[in-house]
C-alpha cells in the first residue's frame, strides 16, 4: 500500500479552501488523477478534535496512538491516495467544514463519495455533534443518495462498558428520530464504537471499506468455499499494511478473533525482520525458520516463511510518514514481495494460525484446529485454488474499468 497526500479541488471559496497548505512528497509512484479516476472516496469529517486526524494516521500511516496526541487540529482539506487492493482517496476535512454554509459546494465533495465517516467524541457534549451530522446527511443524501452513512463514537475506550451501550443508543436514536421527522426514514446509518488504542477503529473502517469492495459477495463465497473444503474455522482476507479485512466468511466472530488474526500480522513482520532472506548477507538461509515466544505462560511455536513475501512491509511501514529522503523506491519494495510469504502458529490450545499471502498487498489468515491441519498438503493446495481466483477476481474487474473508461472516453 502506498499513500500520496494532494490537494483536492476546493468546494470553498480561496480564502478558506486548501490553496496553500504543504503537499509532503510522494509516498507512491502511480500518478494523481485530479479527475479522481473513478476511486472511491472516504469521508472523514466531524468537530474539531473528534479525532479524525488521528484515526487517519493511525490506520494509515501507523502511527503510534500515542504519538497523536501531539497532532494539530486540522485546518485544510487533506487529501490522501492510497494505492492497495483498490485505490481510493481519504479526505480528511477540517471541524468548521459545515454543509449548511452557503458558500460550500456538496455537490463537488458528495457527487463522487463512496462513504462518509463523521466521528462524535463520545466523552464530550455531542449535542452539537448530532446538529452538524444530521445537516452532512442531508445535505449529501440529496447529492449522492448511494453514499454509505457511517457514525464513528470515538474515544469509547474512556467509558465503561455500560456507558458505551447508553451513549451509542442515544446517539442512533437521536439521529435517527431527526431522518424520519425530516422525511429522510430511508436513509440507513451504521454506528460503531471505536477507540484508536485498541483494534475497534481498523474494524469499524473494515465494515466501511467493504461496503466499497464491488467484489465482496465473491470473495465472501470464495472465502465460504475454502473454509468448508479445508475445516477452516475462520478466514479473514487482509490488506496487510493497514490491517483491514476486506473479507471474511459468514461464520460470526468477536472481536478478540479479529485482535488475534490482526496481530499475527505484526507478529509475522517482527519475526521476519529477523529472519528475512533479504537482509542475509548470502542466499543460504533456510526457506523456514522455527522460533519459540514464551508471554504469560503462552507457548508459541512459530514457523515464517522466508522467500521475501510479506517481510518486505516493515519497512514500508517505516516510510509512511517519511519525506524523501527516507523513502525506500518502489522497485526495491516490489521485490520484498511475492507469493510464498506464510506462517504458522500453533497455540498451546490446540488451535492454529494460518498465514499466506495472496499478492503484494493481501494475506489470508485463518484458524484452524490442529487436527484438522493435519491434512496441511490439503490446506495449501485449496489455498493455491482460492489465491488464484482472487486474482482472477480483482483482474477481470480492472479490465472492465479500462474497457469502461475506454468508453466513456470516446
Amino acid at each position: 500500500m502506498a499513500y500520496r497526500y494532494e490537494r483536492p479541488q476546493s468546494p470553498f471559496p480561496q480564502s478558506f479552501g486548501p490553496s496553500s497548505f504543504p503537499v509532503p512528497s510522494s509516498m507512491g509512484q502511480q500518478p494523481l488523477d485530479p479527475t479522481n479516476g473513478g476511486r472511491p472516496r472516504l469521508l472523514l469529517m466531524g468537530l474539531r478534535r473528534a479525532g479524525k486526524s488521528s484515526i487517519l494516521r493511525v490506520v494509515f500511516h501507523k502511527m503510534s496512538p500515542n504519538e497523536t496526541l501531539f497532532l494539530e487540529s486540522t485546518s485544510k482539506v487533506f487529501r490522501t491516495d492510497v494505492f492497495s487492493f483498490i485505490d481510493f482517496e481519504v479526505w480528511d476535512f477540517p471541524g468548521t467544514t459545515d454543509p449548511r454554509d452557503e458558500t460550500w459546494d456538496p455537490e463537488s465533495v458528495f457527487r463522487r463519495t463512496g462513504a462518509l465517516v463523521f466521528i462524535i467524541d463520545a466523552q464530550d457534549d455531542y449535542s452539537e455533534a448530532l446538529s452538524l451530522l444530521y445537516s452532512t446527511v442531508e445535505a449529501a443524501y440529496h447529492v449522492n443518495p448511494r453514499i454509505s452513512f457511517e457514525v464513528f463514537v470515538h474515544k469509547a475506550d474512556g467509558l465503561s462498558d455500560d456507558m458505551k451501550v447508553e451513549t451509542q443508543r442515544d446517539i442512533q436514536h437521536r439521529i435517527t428520530e431527526e431522518l424520519i421527522d425530516a422525511g429522510l426514514d430511508t436513509v440507513h446509518v451504521s454506528f460503531y464504537l471505536t477507540s484508536i488504542y485498541d483494534r475497534s477503529v481498523f474494524e469499524a473502517l473494515s465494515k466501511v471499506m467493504q461496503k466499497l469492495v464491488k467484489e465482496l459477495p465473491t470473495l465472501e463465497n470464495l472465502l465460504n468455499i475454502l473454509c468448508s473444503t479445508s475445516a477452516v474455522e475462520k478466514a479473514f482476507l487482509f490488506d496487510v499494511l493497514s490491517k483491514i479485512y476486506i473479507a471474511t466468511d459468514s461464520s460470526p466472530y468477536d472481536l478478540q478473533t479479529y485482535e488475534l488474526c490482526s496481530d499475527m500480522i505484526d507478529v509475522v513482520i517482527d519475526i521476519g525482520a529477523i529472519y528475512s532472506a533479504s537482509r542475509a548477507p548470502t542466499s543460504t538461509l533456510p526457506r523456514t525458520s522455527t522460533a519459540v515466544a514464551r508471554s504469560s505462560g503462552l507457548s508459541q511455536r512459530y514457523q515464517v516463511g522466508h522467500k521475501g513475501g510479506l517481510w518486505g512491509h516493515e519497512q514500508g511501514v517505516a516510510n509512511a510518514g517519511t519525506d524523501r529522503s527516507g523513502e525506500k523506491e518502489d522497485g526495491d519494495e516490489s521485490r520484498m514481495y511475492d507469493e510464498e510469504g506464510q506462517a504458522v502458529i500453533r497455540l498451546n490450545n490446540g488451535t492454529i494460525l494460518y498465514l499466506r499471502q495472496v499478492d503484494r498487498h493481501l494475506a489470508l489468515v485463518a484458524l484452524i484446529r490442529e487436527d484438522s491441519f493435519e491434512r496441511q498438503g490439503l490446506v495449501d493446495f485449496n489455498f493455491r485454488v482460492f489465491r488464484e481466483a482472487v486474482v482472477e477476481v480483482f483482474t477481470k474487474d480492472q479490465d472492465d474499468t479500462a474497457v469502461q473508461s475506454r468508453r466513456t472516453a470516446v
